[in-house]
């Protein structure tokens, strides 16, 4: 299978260093942001970041509701770290990753094997084209990737096609306040700093337009959790993580990230919703 054309250039550089310690341990199953309950007890290490990150993507799969013997499918996978978590916790489960980039997605098929009467497969797909028949999963989950696609209304089309009747929707993203859209011109040249040297290509969308696409697409309000603060952390691993903070680019977008949220102008969220 053809490799599909992607702009990841984070993930480029994860990928071309994972035989080194630091980076395997760091980004080696989940390659996202970390949730820590008391960031008072944040270490500050490789090992602290990779438990943070378990718990985010346990926070988002937990929001799905998820119970022994559903059919998930976890889009833009990754390596298969929330893969990998929800069949270590659940039986029964059918689990399905997917994800445009094939790279990724060898990594996971190396790393993650199903236990028990699990299953688990991982296929290359495109997030606004799900290739699987309508009424396929229980849930759908996004684990800090929406951003990538290339339409979220798509993709939530596509969600609510694949899922059963009553099925639910559980994502993480980074979500911008209103007052944003008074900074659309600075925001935009930021993003393409933002989208083509240091993340890929990205977008945000405000808390009001995803419920504006929830009504549209014929979905349920989204449910909110807001983990900012519990997510704040992650900055000083970046900092620290020579990798994804050598050149002037990476180091002037996570620093703009951080200042961002920490003014309460961008925020990390949990969105969940049911099918109508």
């Amino acid at each position: 299978m053809s490799q599909a054309k992607v702009n990841l250039p984070y993930f480029d550089k994860i990928l071309a260093n994972l035989e080194d310690e630091v980076t395997k341990t760091t980004f080696g199953n989940h390659v996202h942001w970390g949730y820590w309950e008391n960031v008072n007890f944040a270490q500050n290490t490789a090992q602290d970041f990779a438990i943070a990150a378990e718990k985010l993507s346990q926070k988002v799969y937990q929001a799905g509701d998820i119970k022994d013997g559903f059919s998930i499918l976890d889009v833009g996978c990754g390596f298969g770290g929330t893969i990998a978590s929800i069949n270590h916790n659940y039986s029964g489960v059918k689990l399905t990753g997917l994800n445009i980039d094939e790279r990724q997605l060898n990594i996971a098929r190396k790393q993650v094997e199903a236990r028990g009467d699990n299953s688990i497969k991982f296929v290359q797909g495109d997030a606004t084209k799900i290739p699987f028949p309508d009424n396929s999963f229980d849930v759908v989950l996004a684990v800090e990737c929406i951003f990538h696609f290339p339409s979220r209304a798509a993709f939530f089309q596509e969600a609510k096609r694949v899922l059963k009747p009553g099925g639910k929707i559980a994502l993480s993203d980074f979500v911008p306040t209103e007052i944003i859209k008074f900074f659309e011109p600075v925001v935009k040249l930021f993003l393409q700093d933002f989208g083509n040297k240091t993340y890929g290509n990205v977008d945000f969308l405000t808390l009001a337009n995803y419920q504006y696409l929830a009504q549209t697409i014929g979905l349920n309000n989204f449910q909110v959790e807001d983990i900012t603060f519990n997510t704040l952390p992650t900055y000083t691993i970046l900092k620290q993580f020579s990798l994804l903070s050598n050149s002037p680019a990476d180091q002037k977008t996570n620093n703009i990230l951080e200042w961002v949220t920490r003014l309460g102008l961008l925020r990390y969220l949990i969105l969940s919703t049911k099918i109508l």
